[in-house]
């Protein structure tokens, strides 16, 4: 053919090159984090507390939290599936983003007037208050399953928009972590601050008291709060074409089995996946399980310990137990900063020693932390005051001190795994919407045990918190062996060429 019709031909098929996305709009993709995790922070630290004043014991109290991993076992890998397909105008990520923090304000909405729909409904006294708990349940449920349907995209973009730069992956979730700690430190201090109700004073009602309006008025926040943050982040993104965009093929249309059928049912080809796994992907599920058995416990109870063990408190008896709440949400925000601290060094740390080696020395840490808080307990207990006077500063100090302690670890789970399993994956040719629900799935099958066995647990014990917190430090111990073991320091072949 003429030479002017071959250069066109050859322009035609030449795969477009994708140019570097800035990083200050990978910061701003990032920012929804920090609304995300702003309401995360309000869930940690005030509705465990909360339920139990609403009537459900502590024993079962944990059981409210099995809802999470439930909805996430099925709903963030199926809208990881769906968004890799997605063929809106607007983005394949972005449409689910959007959805998923509309149904949270509409979640927390719902938890937040809980009590005074029960009332509503019926329920009357300082009791038990089945209403206000149907209630609060479905509300509870909505918010995680819209928490799972936002994360799953919001974490794909970022890796859709770095490609397979994989240095500028492990930043994007570097700046992801960033923002889930300004979200943390916000959130836990509001969740901390005791004068809410007096900002929005409609918010104390019959069926309502100062530490409910507490808690709407915080929710009234995050809904304000996380408007803002989803609309500077999709305002940021600029989505490709899914039929332009080369580096993240969805598996059914470029995985190993070369799928072309849409149709496919998606929990076959999620499961259908693992056959090609490597087996330094399933030592990396394996670590995330075992690592995160070691986080719910804490994430479930870290303000109830400080009510109860430290306090001395219970709920709806006396004011220890909601002072010791507000301690330790002011706790998880010193957390939160150490936190954000940690992540803006994240990429120093694991260029240096390696990612699985800082993963692994990270759960060992952890390890100590929760033996330490074991220790605070029992001395705690050894005094003899628990329960009739304030506990001594010097228990409450060495308790926040490791509350931020533990932002360490918590900074390095928020992003390690995550470019782990994005590094490795992507050579198989799936989606990073479908990889990041198949992370998920290691996250949530050790949730479900510890909803499932914490309450029982404890309470075959004696009741509190200490029996979880043993088992939190032994499977944190046994993650950070792995990690440090069996996870190659260097990156991955493939992947060192982008660095």
């Amino acid at each position: 053919m003429p030479a002017p019709e071959a250069d066109r031909h050859r322009a035609r098929t030449r795969p477009a090159v994708r140019t570097r996305v800035p990083l200050r709009q990978l910061l701003r993709v990032a920012s929804v984090a920090c609304g995300i995790q702003f309401g995360w922070a309000l869930q940690l630290s005030l509705l465990t507390p909360y339920v139990q004043e609403l009537g459900i014991p502590h024993a079962w109290a944990s059981i409210i939290w099995l809802c999470g991993p439930l909805s996430g076992l099925v709903v963030q890998p199926l809208v990881g599936h769906m968004s890799d397909r997605c063929n809106s105008r607007f983005g394949r990520r972005r449409p689910f983003i959007v959805v998923g923090a509309a149904c949270i304000a509409v979640a927390v909405l719902t938890i937040g007037y809980s009590a005074d729909i029960g009332y509503l409904l019926g329920d009357r006294g300082g009791g038990v208050r089945p209403r206000a708990i149907g209630v609060f349940v479905f509300g509870f449920w909505i918010l995680d399953v819209a928490n799972n349907v936002t994360q799953g995209p919001c974490r794909a973009l970022l890796a859709d928009l770095t490609a397979k730069d994989y240095r500028r992956t492990r930043v994007a979730n570097a700046y992801f972590s960033l923002f889930m700690a300004v979200g943390n430190v916000l959130g836990y201090a509001t969740g901390s601050f005791s004068y809410l109700y007096k900002v929005f004073p409609f918010s104390i009602t019959p069926a309502c008291n100062i530490n409910c309006a507490n808690l709407k008025s915080a929710f009234l926040i995050d809904i304000a709060f996380i408007a803002i943050t989803t609309c500077v982040s999709i305002s940021a993104a600029q989505e490709l074409p899914p039929s332009s965009s080369n580096s993240t093929t969805p598996f059914s249309e470029e995985g190993p089995g070369q799928s072309s059928h849409a149709e496919e049912a998606f929990l076959w080809e999620l499961f259908g996946t693992f056959r090609y796994f490597s087996g330094s992907i399933w030592i990396i599920l394996l670590v995330i399980a075992l690592n995160w058995i070691g986080w719910f416990p804490f994430l479930l109870f870290d303000t109830d310990w400080m009510g109860r063990e430290i306090y001395g408190g219970k709920p709806n008896e006396g004011v220890n137990y909601s002072t010791g709440v507000r301690m330790g949400a002011l706790g998880l925000m010193l957390n939160s900063v150490v936190l954000g601290i940690t992540s803006v060094l994240m990429e120093k740390l694991c260029r240096k020693w390696g990612a699985g080696f800082v993963w692994g020395i990270s759960n060992f840490l952890m390890t100590l932390c929760f033996l330490t808080m074991l220790v605070i307990t029992y001395v705690n207990k050894g005094i003899g005051i628990v329960g009739r006077d304030s506990p001594p500063d010097g228990i409450v100090i060495a308790a926040l001190v490791v509350f931020a302690i533990l932002g360490v670890p918590l900074a390095i789970t928020y992003s390690v795994p995550y470019a782990l399993i994005s590094s490795r994956i992507e050579s198989l040719g799936l989606g990073q919407g479908l990889s990041m629900g198949v992370l998920n799935l290691a996250i949530v099958v050790p949730q479900v045990v510890v909803s499932l066995g914490s309450g029982p647990w404890d309470q075959l014990f004696g009741g509190g918190n200490s029996p979880a917190f043993v088992v939190a430090a032994v499977s944190a111990l046994a993650a950070g062996l792995l990690a440090i073991l069996a996870i190659p320091r260097s990156a991955p072949q493939k992947s060192r060429a982008f660095t």
